[in-house]
């Protein structure tokens, strides 16, 4: 889906990646332990996230099947 990203698409990639978990940028960031001004800063095309960042977020979320509904129902 996502292999080949380049640093123009970042920005996109990053957010497509969070939204299609569901979670809010706090959320996402807390789940995965990265730094809320770190995503805040990729999401803005202030920075840009490495790729092997990238495919490692997309792989562990498809393969996961990270949704937030998924992870309210394990906290209960």
């Amino acid at each position: 889906m996502f292999y080949g990203v380049n640093e123009m698409d970042c920005k996109t990639k990053i957010k497509e990646l969070r939204e299609s978990t569901g979670m809010n940028r706090k959320e996402f960031c807390t789940y995965f332990q990265i730094p809320y001004r770190t995503v805040t800063e990729w999401e803005l095309d202030n920075r840009h996230a490495p790729e092997y960042v990238l495919r490692l977020l997309e792989y562990y979320i498809q393969h996961e099947m990270i949704k937030k509904e998924n992870m309210e129902d394990e906290s209960v």
